[in-house]
């Protein structure tokens, strides 16, 4: 299916957040600045439950999932927004836009799939500590990961797959500042059926899937800890679960009102979609450092063990015998 032998309009153009200059400016710092700190707190996490042994358990593995799925996100719209910002012509191609659209899909799909799986480990966490370990084994984390991942592909694969027939002509302005799915099927003279029913199938079967397994996963964590007999014990069981439980809260809400609203590049569709394109891969390895002891602690090893090494290799000792 060759995109080019359907499409009468060859590029679209990204209408983006603003049209001023001095706010595009302001915008381009803003927005430069969010990436730089995403790449950093991400990439952090990454190195550091990498490096730590204290930190290669089953959450955390799940964890450096979650960071490595925050870069991609983020990466996949955020360079192109950097870029019109700083162009008169903000436009993207047609395969460039399907493509854009794909890989939103993919990493949005694999995190709500990664976030339900995580909520499962609470659960077994939290309600069969005793059995932790052998129900969370290495070969069943590495199964839900890689199923997440799975799962994510096929259903990017599935919702694109129909858009490669599309014909687009007449408008060619995408009242947004990336490719996501429902813009494009204003554009498109073709019949948009199919691919807003698989859309829609595949976004209600996500949502319900998900939500269910979340659901029943925190209500039997609330069970377990409205048993517990020590205030200290419920608080620091639910604080285990606090962090997990705030990340999902801001990417559901945000992405399911985006969702729900009619495409039309409204400020409050724009603000819902910055919020799990751009801030939520921000914040979310500033919600699993600074409120989780064992991470902020393993940050303190590794940094004290790379820059012991520096130093010891630029000591005197050292130095003499170069």
């Amino acid at each position: 299916m060759a995109l080019e032998n359907h499409s009468t309009i060859n590029e679209f153009i990204l209408l983006g957040l603003s049209a001023a200059p001095h706010i595009q400016a302001f915008f381009f710092g803003l927005f430069l600045e969010i990436y730089l700190l995403t790449m950093t707190g991400n990439l952090m996490m990454l190195v550091v439950i990498r490096a730590d042994s204290h930190l290669h358990t089953s959450v955390y593995f799940f964890l450096s999932h979650l960071a490595f799925l925050d870069l991609c996100f983020s990466s996949v719209t955020v360079p192109k927004l950097l870029e019109n910002l700083l162009s008169q012509k903000k436009t993207i191609s047609v395969k460039g836009c399907l493509v854009q659209a794909f890989f939103l899909i993919e990493s949005g799909a694999t995190e709500v799939c990664l976030l339900a799986v995580m909520a499962y480990d609470r659960y077994v966490a939290v309600c069969h500590p005793l059995h932790y370990r052998q129900m969370m084994s290495n070969q069943l984390c590495k199964g839900l990961v890689w199923g997440s991942w799975g799962l994510g592909f096929l259903d990017a694969l599935l919702n694109i797959l129909p858009t490669m027939n599309f014909n687009f002509c007449g408008d060619d302005s995408i009242p947004h500042f990336s490719c996501e799915l429902p813009s494009l099927f204003s554009l498109s003279c073709s019949d948009v059926s199919t691919s807003f029913t698989v859309l829609l199938s595949s976004s209600l079967l996500y949502v319900l899937g998900t939500s269910f397994l979340i659901f029943y996963s925190y209500a039997q964590i609330v069970s377990t800890i409205v048993s517990i007999s020590s205030s200290l014990g419920r608080s620091k069981t639910f604080s285990t679960c606090s962090s997990h439980l705030t990340t999902v809260l801001l990417l559901y809400g945000s992405a399911f009102l985006r969702y729900l609203m009619p495409t039309s590049g409204s400020p409050m569709e724009l603000i819902f979609s910055v919020q799990y394109n751009v801030i939520t891969p921000l914040v979310n390895p500033l919600i699993y450092s600074l409120r989780n002891k064992e991470v902020q602690a393993a940050l303190k090893r590794t940094l004290r063990k790379y820059l012991h090494y520096d130093l010891k290799k630029i000591s005197p000792q050292n130095m003499m015998c170069n």
